[in-house]
């Protein structure tokens, strides 16, 4: 990595030069000052430049740069035909990123479509069921009606579970004239009324 050309200034520049064309630079590659689709790049190569520079200030660390700058420096031609590759495969990298996040994003879409198709499927289904069985319910109470209507008595048959809650109900009902018989005033006011009434009197004389 030549930190010369990504400052844009040449071996010799003085630190005065290096600091100009990093200042210049960092304005000119501002994310902020940046296309939304180039940000990144001018993310990228802010930093690029700010190691530049952090290297190139500082004499010492310029110094031991230069030194081994020398002994591993390409020449311009092999620099830049590496440069274009290294910029080649970072735009094939983010057409990569580009092209998976829109494959995403229509998955996505799908997905939702598919979901809402399946929802709307569900309450037709379940519309259909509500309609066919107030159809049926309908049909049976015309019938039923029709029966009637021709004067036949219609006798339904009793479940179990019929069955058991008509002597549950019973079962209440005597619980509660148990419960009622005990209160004394309603029990006097019967007694009184059964005590008044000849009918009530004659039982009473019959099983006495």
């Amino acid at each position: 990595m030549n930190y010369y050309k990504i400052l844009e200034v040449d071996k010799d520049a003085s630190p005065e030069v290096i600091e100009k064309a990093y200042k210049a630079l960092v304005k000119k590659y501002h994310p902020d000052l940046q296309e939304s689709n180039m940000r990144q790049n001018a993310e990228e190569r802010i930093k690029l430049i700010n190691e530049a520079y952090e290297v190139l200030s500082n004499p010492i660390s310029k110094a031991k740069y230069d030194e081994t700058l020398s002994k591993t420096e390409l020449s311009e031609e092999d620099f830049d035909r590496l440069s274009k590759e290294n910029k080649n495969l970072h735009d094939e990298i983010n057409n990569l990123k580009y092209h998976s996040n829109v494959n995403y994003n229509n998955t996505q879409q799908n997905s939702y479509q598919q979901v809402d198709l399946q929802n709307e499927y569900e309450k037709q289904l379940k519309y259909e069921n509500e309609l066919q069985q107030a159809r049926q319910k309908a049909y049976h109470d015309a019938y039923i009606q029709d029966l009637k209507n021709r004067g036949y008595k219609i006798k339904y048959k009793k479940s179990p579970k019929d069955y058991l809650k008509n002597i549950l109900a019973l079962l209440i009902t005597i619980g509660i004239l148990f419960i009622l018989w005990h209160i004394p005033f309603i029990h006097d006011f019967f007694m009184n009324t059964f005590n008044n009434n000849p009918i009530f009197k004659a039982i009473m004389n019959f099983f006495n």
